[in-house]
Order: structure tokens, then C-alpha cells, then sequence
């Protein structure tokens, strides 16, 4: 997958769109946008996923190279399967994990067989 298109875009614009599989199913949608400050590069789309009126709703770290912006349709797009989220290991949305931390970041990339964005 590539990255994001050269367009400058304000990250609250993205913000509650979609994502989307190459299925067109939902999958979740975009509740944060993470940036390595140090390089300016985005690292992850954070998608929630799944529950009801917030009660059950998993949070997902995907990393920005697993993902597609497609502005016609206001969502992100990736080849990630829609069962891949139903049993993964996510975390609370009071919960966040160090995204920082070397370990965490080697995992959740191995997780999505995705290529790191500082690379």
C-alpha cells in the first residue's frame, strides 16, 4: 500500500471517516491521527472499532503504510481482512499503549505485516 497523497490535509477532516477493506466493508473508523514529531511523518491511523454507543469498542494503532486515502470516497482503504479485527488484540480508549516504546511499535507492525514509516 502507499501513503497518504502529497495534499496537505487538516488531520480533524479525517477524523470519523471511514475504513475501509478492498471489500468495501467498514472496518471501523479514523478516531486519531499519530505523528512522529520528531520527523513530521504520520505513523498510525488510530481506528476504533466495533460496540455501541462507545460500551465494547476496540481501538486499533494502524500503521499509515497499510493504508490508502481515497478522498473521493471520504475513507481510508487497505487490504486488511474485516475478520483480522474480531479476535485481535486492541486496546480501551482510556488504555492507549506507548507508542513510542521500540517493542510496541515492532509488534504492532509484525501484526499488520506492515512496513515501518521510519524506514
Amino acid at each position: 500500500m502507499t501513503t497518504l497523497s502529497r495534499k496537505p490535509m487538516s488531520a480533524t477532516t479525517l477524523t470519523g471517516d471511514d475504513i475501509k477493506n478492498e471489500k468495501d466493508e467498514t472496518l471501523g473508523s479514523v478516531e486519531d491521527i499519530m505523528i512522529d514529531c520528531s520527523t513530521g511523518r504520520v505513523a498510525y491511523v488510530v481506528m476504533s472499532a466495533g460496540g455501541f454507543l462507545g460500551l465494547g469498542e476496540k481501538f486499533f494503532a494502524l500503521p499509515i503504510s497499510v493504508l490508502n486515502l481515497d478522498s473521493e470516497n471520504k475513507c481510508f482503504r487497505t487490504d486488511i481482512d474485516k475478520e483480522a479485527f474480531k479476535n485481535a488484540e486492541g486496546f480501551d480508549k482510556n488504555d492507549w499503549p506507548d507508542m513510542a516504546s521500540p517493542d510496541w511499535e515492532e509488534i504492532n507492525h509484525k501484526k499488520f505485516n506492515a512496513k515501518p514509516y521510519w524506514q
